[in-house]
């Protein structure tokens, strides 16, 4: 795998761990703070970004994976047409 696509991936890991526990830490701390609805929808907000930062990577590996599958098989293709 290249190394941009795996920093891009990594990174998407990491924000979501980061998404992930702002939305925990405003579900435990938030109510004191703010108040219950404005707690509620930065909950959702952090905790939607965090699905979305871990759905990003099986995207891209699986895009990568088809490519690969899919240049795989044209090498296959001209090695069959060079064969008399």
């Amino acid at each position: 795998m290249d190394d941009r696509l795996k920093r891009r991936i990594f990174m998407f890991y990491a924000a979501g761990v980061i998404n992930a526990f702002l939305g925990i830490y405003v579900l435990v701390e938030g109510s004191q703070i703010l108040g219950g609805e404005t707690a509620t929808w930065l909950v959702l907000f952090f905790l939607g970004f965090a699905a979305v930062d871990f759905y990003f990577p099986y995207v891209l590996r699986k895009k990568w994976e088809q490519e690969q599958a899919r240049a795989r098989a044209a090498r296959g293709a001209a090695g069959d047409q060079q064969r008399p």
